[in-house]
């Protein structure tokens, strides 16, 4: 997200942008790939009510946000952009508060992978979490990217 300091992502976060809703989809390589037609949308909210129930230590994926969701609701799947936007915004609005905080540097995105769009980036993500007993480790030359070393081993069920 560009332009950070200038948003309310706070406002952002109490957008319901009408949902939660649900949608069917029609596109063959997409039911395929995601196990079904019915979509969900959560609302940003939603995400960060989940997020914050990871406790210290715990960590949680995008992903495992997703599928509560879908299951909870009786959908397919829950639709992945706005997840990964929702998730943004839930961690700016957190950063922009000064207190009732929200863990979002426990949530990572696929295979324990660092968020680069978090406050701070990779490297205020990297100092929460080694602060909170975790190992990060660089992965790749030229396209580096970061993750929690066996994160499998920390994730908190929801």
């Amino acid at each position: 997200m560009a332009n950070e300091d200038k948003k309310d992502f706070n406002a952002m976060l109490h957008d319901s942008k009408d949902m939660p809703k649900f949608q069917t989809i029609t596109d063959e390589k997409s039911i395929e790939k995601y196990g079904g037609n019915k979509m969900y949308f959560a609302p940003p909210i939603d995400y960060d009510k989940v997020m914050r129930l990871v406790p210290y230590g715990k960590l949680l994926t995008v992903g495992a946000i997703r599928e509560y969701f879908a299951n909870e609701n009786g959908a397919d799947f829950t639709e992945p952009i706005t997840a990964g936007i929702f998730v943004s915004i839930v961690a700016w609005a957190s950063y922009q508060r000064s207190k009732d905080v929200t863990p979002y540097w426990r949530t990572l995105k696929a295979n324990g992978e660092l968020n680069a769009k978090y406050p701070g980036g990779i490297e205020a993500q990297k100092e929460k979490l080694e602060a909170e007993g975790h190992t990060i480790v660089q992965k790749g030359r030229k396209n580096i990217r970061y993750y929690v070393k066996d994160y499998e081993r920390a994730l908190f069920v929801l």
